[in-house]
């Protein structure tokens, strides 16, 4: 029916094949890191076991598989499910039938991936996770390769990197004066939660650089997204600036898979024709030859036009939430406004930290402890402790731990989940020292636990070169004084 050509978009098929295929790869992350980490942080012998949280709260608002019954072997099979179902789509099998099949694959990463996320409190808190959720569900329908890409579905994934990367942008405008002054950037690569191998020298950069960076960064997210909705080749064009400043995040730092969605979500408004310009390579004539959406420019079915209107449809009604927030002068940052975490509003760093403040956590096997104990340092994999240590690359995988680790001086150091943590390490508990990079005692249990927080900053080129060490750490204080168990206690 030639009424509804208005509604194809054949000339999205690069955007839909990374979109599709690029966040199914992100669920199969996110799945794995479930995999390695739930069970320690949030298992039934778990620093805040799930058992506990749902009989305690029973916050059956949001919806999780886990309200009605938790176990670890559970978790653990939502898990695989979930990996399996991503890597069949990133293989393109469930785009080869019709197109209700990749949208129940995706329509159950997205309802498997919320029941981990709504009982995962805080260590599930961070924004990318009701961003990889709502991206899921809009995905989910793109359609197949029997069907051309549907035009509204991409109008409201670039409506997502929209409220996404504008979120963010007045997000910073309206928090901390470093963002409106341009020194931002003065200390953002040094106390960023996570730093990756390249962040040193990119805090090392002269700092006429670094106001370059932050003014680099207002135009890419208060400027930019606006042309994600005109016409090409300028949509195009704004897509690609996202992406390099993605990029460039990317290799300056470790925020799981935020940056790397921001990138896959920028395709959305990158046309066939602009890529095959910029990439001959990329083919031009998707559907000049084949099956289904290629044969002669096929026809959506009208039942599948009216699922992905409705569904449109719906986006636009609850999109009213997230519009209001931005207009606010009190906007929230990262908050969702509906049990299924559609139409999110977003944001990230709108104050950036001066100082980095670290939590060292040593123990000693002594009887009585004292400053002159043998007291050995744990080693954490991501946050920075060895001073001579080269940060490691590991976004999009989330290390929620080291995560959490951060947080700790910038509130306090008494949560529950900490203290949590420091009687496992006193128990030596297996699944808790395999989160670590490195355990001191190989096993044992150490009789004392104590917590020290240092001033880190990053070394000038001139301190690496006589010390050989990356990072320069002075002592400010203990935070916890040693710990031990009680007398008669018993693993948990």
């Amino acid at each position: 029916m030639e009424w509804t050509a208005w509604f194809d978009a054949p000339e999205y098929e690069l955007a839909r094949q990374v979109l599709q295929r690029g966040i199914a790869t992100i669920f199969f992350v996110a799945f794995l890191s479930c995999l390695n980490q739930f069970p320690a942080l949030l298992g039934e012998r778990g620093l805040l076991p799930v058992p506990d949280y749902v009989d305690s709260f029973r916050r059956r608002r949001r919806p999780s598989l886990f309200l009605w019954l938790y176990s670890d072997r559970l978790l653990r099979w939502v898990c695989w499910s979930g990996m399996a179902i991503a890597a069949t789509i990133v293989a393109g099998l469930p785009q080869i039938g019709p197109p209700w099949l990749p949208m129940i694959a995706f329509l159950s990463l997205w309802l498997l991936y919320m029941s981990i996320v709504n009982v995962g409190q805080t260590f599930y808190g961070f924004g990318w996770e009701m961003l990889l959720l709502e991206a899921g569900f809009i995905v989910a329908f793109l359609g197949s390769d029997q069907t051309p890409p549907p035009r509204t579905i991409l109008i409201l994934l670039a409506w997502l990197l929209f409220r996404l990367e504008f979120g963010a942008g007045m997000i910073k405008i309206r928090g901390g004066s470093e963002w409106r002054d341009l020194t931002a950037l003065y200390y953002h690569h040094e106390t960023q939660p996570m730093p990756g191998p390249l962040s040193r020298q990119a805090h090392l950069l002269p700092k006429p650089l670094h106001r370059m960076e932050v003014l680099g960064n207002h135009f890419a997210q208060l400027v930019v997204p606006f042309f994600l909705f005109a016409p090409q080749p300028l949509a195009s064009i704004a897509a690609g600036i996202v992406i390099f400043t993605q990029l460039w995040l990317v290799a300056s730092g470790n925020f799981a898979w935020l940056n790397w969605m921001a990138i896959l979500l920028a395709f959305a408004a990158i046309s066939d024709p602009v890529a095959h310009a910029v990439l001959p390579v990329i083919p031009l004539d998707w559907h000049a030859s084949g099956s289904g959406a290629g044969t002669g420019g096929a026809q959506t079915p009208v039942w599948w036009l009216a699922v992905v209107l409705a569904v449109t449809l719906l986006l636009l009604v609850l999109s009213y939430w997230p519009v209001r927030n931005l207009l606010q002068h009190r906007q929230l940052m990262n908050a969702s406004f509906n049990r299924w975490q559609l139409g999110n509003t977003y944001g990230a760093f709108g104050t950036v930290t001066k100082m980095r403040i670290e939590i060292v956590v040593e123990g000693t096997l002594d009887a009585e402890p004292d400053d002159d104990s043998d007291w050995r340092e744990y080693g954490f994999r991501g946050k920075p402790g060895d001073v001579r240590r080269l940060p490691r690359q590991w976004a999009p995988y989330h290390l929620r731990l080291d995560w959490l680790m951060w947080f700790l001086p910038l509130r306090t150091v008494h949560e529950e989940w900490f203290y949590a943590f420091l009687a496992k390490l006193l128990e030596a508990d297996e699944p808790v020292l395999r989160l670590l990079r490195q355990d001191p005692f190989d096993g044992a249990r150490p009789r004392w636990v104590r917590v020290h927080s240092y001033l880190y900053r990053f070394a000038s080129r001139a301190e690496y070169r006589e010390t050989g060490q990356r990072w320069i750490r002075t002592l400010l204080y203990e935070a916890i004084p040693p710990l031990s168990l009680p007398p008669g206690h018993r693993r948990r």
